[in-house]
């Protein structure tokens, strides 16, 4: 079943691309300076170039970092490709993105190139970003601790590109594909936000006999129990294996932080909760899911079930997940959970009727965002794949 449609019909002749120096088909700037000092709440759109790696966009129609404008500001008039001159890596800095706007102050660290008529901005930003451009800029970033690119080693690459109504097409359609994975970002960040708000109302917080928003028919008070009242653990049946001793399978292979691999023979059959005993890789938003089938479990991750008959194992994942777990680990940067603790966590939870409703409600809810995911995920490598057969 197909869930997104790009209609491109290129429809060109097979001529032969060029290649010349960047230099000879555009002219080069550089932006000025504006500190963190420099941003206001309101004021003119600003470009820094930290921009490219927190969120990088081949083009960028909006920001949410503004200042006041200073002398010698320079202002985009649109279409300019902006390459960062400094980074960490050689590979931070060999990326391009188009000023899709005009009036967007260009911040410092940032060189301007503005292609002449010949030359498509999105095909150039495409090209620097993913091309064989791309590995020339890395070879020619100077520095250390930090890397440095200059408009002088930008006018050196060597660009190939095809005749501009090719590169035209070639930047239409990866706009549009662009444009598909946006929206389905949108709305997987959207459902995201709606289960974070059901999960406030649909559980009751400390201070809560019951929670503000309920299925109809269910209006009897929250009961508290310790976990250990109200499932079992099942640590003892984790096994882990090295990469190099696993054999290759199709039964997922979990750690802390989720699924790591896909191997032959299984340590747990059913359904359960995993929840990270340590390594989580955001102690914030504490690693536990809902598992359900034959799966193999290493010892980074504690392994529960809820007790039959009387709780819910998809209700009580979602009811162990809002739990603030920062202070009840243990240890430095690799922080743990140990299970004597984990097991005297307080559970709220309503009779077993209203937990199975909240928790096939919210595993709906899940499988749609899980759905949205798959579809970043296919489009992204789609992409990618588009990219690497496209581009020279």
């Amino acid at each position: 079943m197909c869930f997104f449609a790009l209609s491109f019909n290129f429809n060109l002749s097979f001529l032969a691309w060029e290649q010349r120096k960047l230099e000879e088909l555009a002219a080069f700037s550089k932006g000025i300076g504006y500190t963190k000092n420099d941003l206001v709440e309101k004021g003119i759109p600003l470009v820094l170039y930290g921009r490219l790696y927190t969120k990088y966009e081949t083009i960028i129609t909006e920001v949410n970092t503004f200042t006041k404008m200073k002398d010698k500001s320079v202002v985009s008039k649109g279409n300019e490709v902006v390459v960062p001159s400094s980074g960490e890596t050689a590979k931070d800095i060999s990326r391009a993105s188009v000023i899709g706007a005009e009036g967007f102050i260009l911040g410092g660290d940032l060189n301007i190139i503005q292609p002449k008529r010949e030359l498509n901005s999105i095909f150039l930003a495409l090209t620097i970003s993913n091309g064989e451009q791309q590995k020339e800029i890395i070879k020619r970033a100077q520095g250390k601790s930090v890397v440095h690119l200059y408009n002088t080693d930008l006018k050196q690459v060597k660009l190939s590109y095809p005749i501009f109504n090719e590169q035209q097409k070639i930047g239409d359609f990866f706009k549009q594909l662009d444009n598909t994975i946006a929206l389905h970002q949108r709305k997987l960040d959207a459902l995201k936000l709606m289960k974070k708000g059901l999960l406030q109302q649909m559980f009751a917080n400390n201070e809560e006999k019951a929670p503000r928003l309920r299925f109809i028919n269910f209006d009897e008070e929250w009961e508290q129990r310790k976990l250990n009242e109200i499932a079992n653990r099942y640590d003892n049946l984790r096994v882990p294996i090295t990469a190099s001793a696993r054999i290759s399978g199709t039964t997922p292979y979990y750690g802390a932080n989720g699924i790591q691999d896909y191997v032959e023979g299984f340590t747990h059959d059913g359904e359960f909760i995993l929840v990270a005993e340590d390594g989580a890789n955001n102690v914030k938003n504490y690693p536990v899911q809902h598992v359900n089938g034959k799966i193999w479990v290493n010892n980074h991750a504690h392994v529960l079930q809820a007790k039959e008959n009387k709780h819910d194992n998809k209700f009580l994942m979602n009811a162990i997940k809002i739990i603030r777990f920062e202070p009840f680990l243990v240890g430095g940067g690799r922080a743990k959970l140990n299970s004597d603790v984990m097991m005297k966590l307080i559970v709220k939870f309503p009779c077993y009727e209203e937990q199975k409703k909240i928790g096939t409600f919210l595993q709906r809810l899940e499988n749609v965002i899980t759905l949205h995911k798959n579809k970043i995920n296919k489009l992204s490598s789609l992409k990618k794949t588009y990219l690497q057969n496209m581009l020279i």
